[in-house]
């Protein structure tokens, strides 16, 4: 063999020497066939563990259904919140939210308006550390005394375009 073949085998050899995945086989002789009365049990470790019940797979959120058309909402609990408020105190305006989200030192406070399909949303109450510093609501019976962040009826906002809302194509040139 040449040299730079050797130093490769024994490069190869050093890079998977610790390998687990990698095993020695060493051939073995296989025992000799004994008949059905002679063959010994296979040896039972009194002292191993039971083995482990298998895993349980992992639990699933429970399918959400999404509106397929708005559901008209009619309730008593209606009234108007302000900006400070805890959310016990929106709990005694509204009553119980559908649902509570929590993240860090958020909590999105989330109540039925009616409109959730084509809304795209229902209505949502911020809070920051406890206290509301935000609301999106779409059903005249829920009130925000403070600033929305997105009022109904808002137009998007943005630079205006030069030449208005309307679409000019060029036509390509012509040889």
């Amino acid at each position: 063999m040449r040299r730079s073949t050797l130093l490769m085998c024994a490069l190869l050899t050093i890079a998977t020497s610790g390998c687990k995945q990698i095993q020695r086989v060493r051939p073995t002789q296989p025992a000799p066939a004994l008949p059905d009365t002679q063959r010994a049990a296979p040896p039972q470790d009194v002292a191993a563990p039971p083995p482990s019940p298998p895993k349980k797979p992992a639990r699933q959120a429970p399918a959400v259904p999404l509106p397929a058309r708005d559901v008209p909402y009619n309730s008593r609990d209606t009234g108007t919140i302000s900006p400070g408020m805890s959310e016990r105190e929106v709990y005694s305006v509204w009553g119980p939210p559908i649902a509570v989200r929590r993240q860090g030192d958020m909590t999105y406070l989330y109540y039925p308006n009616g409109c959730e399909y084509t809304c795209g949303t229902a209505d949502v109450v911020f809070l920051q550390t406890g206290q509301v510093v935000d609301a999106v609501l779409r059903w005249p019976g829920h009130g925000y005394s403070g600033q929305s962040s997105s009022p109904f009826a808002t137009p998007p906002h943005g630079p205006a375009r030069p030449g208005g809302d309307t679409l000019t194509v060029k036509s390509p040139s012509t040889p």
